[in-house]
């Protein structure tokens, strides 16, 4: 849950990363200006705590038997997660209105911000707020 200052992650995603190369260089390089201005701004406010970029290619694990390790993410995806940054925010709205400030949103890049939680979903089934609790009996 939220707390007066909580832990979001603006996920980015992009249908078509490989649209840059019919861009001319000299208008990605002025959205990349506005993109780092964009960060400094946050980190200025203290807001940015880290983020990086993704590459495209990785791959999903899954049980062993179950599926063997692949090359993914899978191309038939709709959007590619291009990268992420961690910010500080008072609260879902803060958060989103500073996705809402991301350059980029007008050149069809996707933001999708989620409250970092204390707990998986397992932890909590078992009445736990944090990963690391003693496990109730």
């Amino acid at each position: 849950m939220a707390t007066a200052s909580s832990a979001y992650m603006l996920i980015f995603r992009e249908a078509t990363p490989e649209r840059y190369e019919t861009i001319p260089a000299e208008e990605r390089r002025r959205s990349l200006e506005r993109w780092n201005a964009w960060l400094d701004a946050l980190a200025t406010q203290g807001k940015l705590q880290h983020g990086h970029p993704l590459e495209s290619s990785g791959r999903v694990v899954s049980a062993a038997g179950v599926a063997p390790a692949v090359d993914g993410p899978f191309a038939e995806a709709k959007e590619l997660v291009g990268g992420y940054i961690l910010v500080t925010a008072s609260s879902l709205e803060e958060a989103t209105a500073i996705a809402e400030q991301c350059p980029r949103l007008g050149e069809g890049l996707l933001v999708e911000v989620r409250p970092v939680a204390q707990a998986c979903s397992l932890a909590r089934s078992l009445g736990m707020r944090t990963m690391r609790e003693p496990i109730p009996t």
